[in-house]
């Protein structure tokens, strides 16, 4: 998709996100509005910390030819981060409400919450270092995740 568009970063959303939906419909034979928001979040959540990845190739990328968010937002990559992370977080809160959860959730959702604003307040896009520990971060924001889920049924 890099030859194709500057958004490559959302197929790859669509596409390592796409096992919450499969998961999710082998088990309950349906495809309901929650797992969708679930499903949403997490595309919204790649291309936010793929763009942030993208960003330590930027160089490279603009010398062959390939495109990319980063190339794309470049300068405004922060102010587009932070949406994709705030849609994110929408979408974790809707999912939560169709869902039902519990308040615990909504209190885990709150240090997903905070990861995401340290991980913009720390973005240098021009510093490969800074943007490859920040994209390695989002296992810990991962497990946050994991965790928001997992509290919900206990």
């Amino acid at each position: 998709m890099k030859r194709i568009t500057y958004w490559p970063q959302l197929f790859l959303g669509i596409t390592f996100n796409i096992g919450v939906l499969i998961a999710y419909s082998s088990i309950t034979n349906t495809i309901d509005i929650e797992i969708i928001f679930l499903y949403l979040a997490g595309i919204f959540w790649t291309l936010g910390y793929d763009t942030i990845y993208a960003h330590q190739d930027k160089v490279d990328d603009l010398k062959i030819g390939i495109k990319s968010t980063a190339i794309l937002f470049d300068k405004n990559s922060k102010l587009w981060i932070s949406t994709f992370y705030v849609v994110m977080l929408g979408f974790l809160i809707f999912y939560g409400i169709f869902s039902n959860v519990n308040l615990i959730y909504y209190i885990a959702l709150i240090f997903v919450g905070l990861h995401l604003f340290n991980q913009i307040i720390k973005l240098d896009i021009n510093n490969s270092e800074i943007c490859l520990k920040l994209f390695k971060s989002n296992s810990i924001l991962g497990l946050l995740v994991c965790t928001c889920l997992i509290v919900n049924i206990l």
